[in-house]
């Protein structure tokens, strides 16, 4: 029996970004599924965007006050009619073939949820990609957003992920947390007995932030939620969650080293790997002016994320404070 897809989208004044999802969502090869958005307190009227797809796509739109996106999802997908939740982020362009492959890929890969990769569109700007490849590549994140052979157990993310509908009511869905709370579903499901999977023929392009600036502070927030999942889901704690921190305090040490004792090993090893990453880059993106911004997204990522995860991991294990008051911005107060 094929499976019946409803996709989830929550949004908060993206209406460009939203307007592109939409519109890809249009040419799909299956057009039997249906869209539920759920407009999270934004500042700008979404309906006439919405209004250029009546009669094209089987959209409901529903508006509520601004809770985050993992609640937000919660409330619309408790308004889908169908078998299989597909969440996807606003910002996010599909293949006309998405909805036809998440179907044979669940026919042909027995799972409760499942994800898929995300990359950058030949459309995007050249700084789009950039951050794309940083976050996606080997040298940063060790390809666990792109690459199925990148891990032995998936983590689906919800820019591109799918879940079961039953599945995800015996678990409550995604917790309250603002920032993490994909990664939180994940854990949960895994704990409670359930499966994931890696679909490598459903990958959505992914525009993420325009600017290095509104990169950085996001994926610092990244680095702060990750040692509150840590506490909450201590099974699945990994070493390398700690790899950013380390590249930081090893580039902090590098100087004190080259100051202070005169000498540059540490140094030289930072050397090696930007030279390593912009040759890799060059030749995933076939573009050196990409490349040399994807160096300086790089830095940024590990930089950003290192301090957050240092910073976090600092007033959770030392300090002992509790998680939302630590970070109250990450968690949404009933």
């Amino acid at each position: 029996m094929n499976p019946t897809i409803s996709i989830v989208v929550a949004i908060f004044n993206r209406r460009d970004e939203l307007f592109e999802l939409l519109n890809s969502l249009t040419f799909q090869t299956d057009k039997a599924f249906e869209i539920i958005i759920v407009d999270d307190g934004s500042l700008i009227d979404l309906k006439p965007t919405i209004g250029n797809f009546d009669g094209i796509l089987d959209i409901k739109y529903f508006r509520k006050d601004n809770s985050g996106p993992g609640l937000s999802r919660n409330y619309g997908s408790k308004r889908a009619s169908n078998e299989w939740l597909v969440f996807v982020d606003s910002d996010v362009i599909v293949e006309k073939d998405y909805i036809e492959n998440i179907k044979k890929s669940i026919l042909n890969v027995p799972c409760d949820a499942f994800g898929g990769a995300d990359k950058a569109h030949r459309g995007f700007n050249l700084m789009q990609k950039a951050i794309s490849y940083s976050m996606t590549s080997v040298f940063t994140t060790g390809g666990i957003r792109g690459n199925k052979k990148a891990v032995s157990k998936f983590q689906p993310r919800s820019f591109n992920m799918g879940v079961k509908k039953e599945v995800f009511e015996k678990v409550g869905g995604f917790s309250e947390m603002r920032i993490g709370e994909d990664p939180d579903l994940s854990m949960t499901l895994w704990e409670n007995g359930f499966t994931t999977a890696f679909f490598d023929t459903i990958a959505v392009y992914h525009k993420r932030r325009v600017d290095f600036g509104k990169f950085s502070k996001q994926v610092f927030q990244f680095g702060c939620a990750r040692p509150i999942l840590n506490q909450r889901h201590p099974k699945y704690v990994k070493i390398s969650f700690a790899f950013p921190t380390l590249f930081l305090l090893g580039y902090v040490l590098g100087f004190i080293e080259y100051f202070i004792l005169g000498r540059g090993v540490i140094l030289a090893f930072y050397g090696l790997y930007t030279f390593m990453v912009l040759i890799h880059a060059t030749i995933v993106t076939k573009n050196i002016a990409i490349a040399g911004m994807a160096v300086i997204s790089t830095y940024i990522q590990m930089f950003s994320y290192g301090y957050g995860f240092l910073k976090s991991w600092i007033l959770l294990n030392v300090f002992r404070m509790k998680p939302e008051n630590a970070f109250p911005k990450h968690f949404h107060r009933f």
